[in-house]
């Protein structure tokens, strides 16, 4: 981490949740800048095609934390044994 890094995540730790939040959203949609538009095509196509798989009724949408839940058990399962 740049000295620059640091000292601004000091200051950003001082913040107000709201306000952290508020800059973590600001700082993730500046990066959206730096992506190339043949990137941003590609992921655009992909959300309409998933987005039709579900009005087709094709696959089945599950809860968030169940499926947070799902990766969390295959992550661990990918561990290599201590």
């Amino acid at each position: 981490m740049t000295q620059s890094v640091a000292q601004i995540l000091e200051v950003a730790e001082q913040l107000s949740a709201p306000e952290r939040a508020e800059l973590a959203d600001r700082l993730v949609e500046s990066l959206a800048h730096d992506i190339p538009p043949e990137i941003v095509e590609a992921q655009v196509t992909e959300v309409r095609r998933r987005i039709a798989e579900v009005d087709a009724g094709a696959v089945a949408l599950i809860p968030g934390d169940e499926a947070l839940a799902h990766v969390r058990r295959l992550v661990a399962s990918a561990q290599p044994a201590r």
